[in-house]
């Protein structure tokens, strides 16, 4: 359900990684995707941030023992929405409790059900007027050295700046110096018409990372980060 609209049919959660990299084949049929109806436009007077929470219900994303990727993913995008409403931003959340969203999808000729989530959420972007397309998630590794955030954008400058924004936030609370890479493989990233990101907050499989994944005042210190990017993005676009 999209946060504050409960009308409209919505949309998606986040795949296993292996998911991102999924071809969605066209509606069976020749059946387009649906169209925004016209009053879309007058509820949505104004282009808003769209927060896609990662995974949900079924797919529980990455995991360390019961800690669930798709339980902190929500958690941090919940904060995110809120701090930036705050700020006057118009913002859309698209997962505001633990399911999944890919039976929204009934207009896809996709089999799978990750398919039909990858469908999804990129129609989303395109039902509602949006700035920006944020992907909240959890990375993993098998070194339990990696730390720290990873934004990847897309082939295109506004994508490019909007991940180091983000990118430039978020190191500081990790002590890290990573920089953004483009996500060529990522379906989203190809075939979301906005500036569209996924942020990897920081990685489960490492012991640091995971206590500030976990803890409510570490989840509001990375979501502040992130609303403070989007604020800067926003005074330059």
């Amino acid at each position: 359900m999209l946060i504050g609209v409960s009308f409209l049919p919505l949309t998606v959660c986040a795949q296993q990684e292996a998911a991102w990299h999924t071809h969605i084949p066209e509606p069976a049929g020749g059946r387009p995707a649906p169209e925004r109806p016209p009053f879309y436009r007058s509820v949505f007077p104004s282009k808003h941030v769209l927060i896609d929470a990662g995974h949900g219900g079924i797919d529980g994303g990455t995991s360390y023992g019961d800690i669930l990727e798709k339980n902190i993913n929500l958690a941090i995008a919940r904060k995110l929405y809120l701090l930036l409403k705050a700020r006057g931003v118009p913002v859309i959340l698209n997962r505001t409790g633990d399911y999944a969203l890919s039976d929204d999808n009934r207009w896809s000729g996709a089999r799978s059900r990750h398919s039909k989530d990858l469908a999804q959420r990129r129609q989303l972007s395109r039902e509602v007027p949006v700035s920006m397309f944020i992907s909240l998630h959890v990375n993993w590794s098998r070194s339990p050295r990696a730390t720290g955030p990873l934004v990847l954008h897309q082939n295109e400058g506004r994508s490019r700046l909007l991940a180091s924004l983000l990118q430039d936030s978020l190191n500081p609370l990790f002590s890290t110096r990573t920089l953004p890479q483009h996500g060529k493989t990522y379906y989203l990233l190809k075939h979301v018409d906005q500036p569209a990101v996924i942020v990897e907050l920081a990685y489960l499989s490492n012991a640091k990372d995971r206590r500030m994944l976990t803890d409510p005042r570490s989840q509001t210190a990375i979501a502040a980060r992130l609303c403070d990017a989007i604020v800067h993005y926003h005074a330059i676009y």
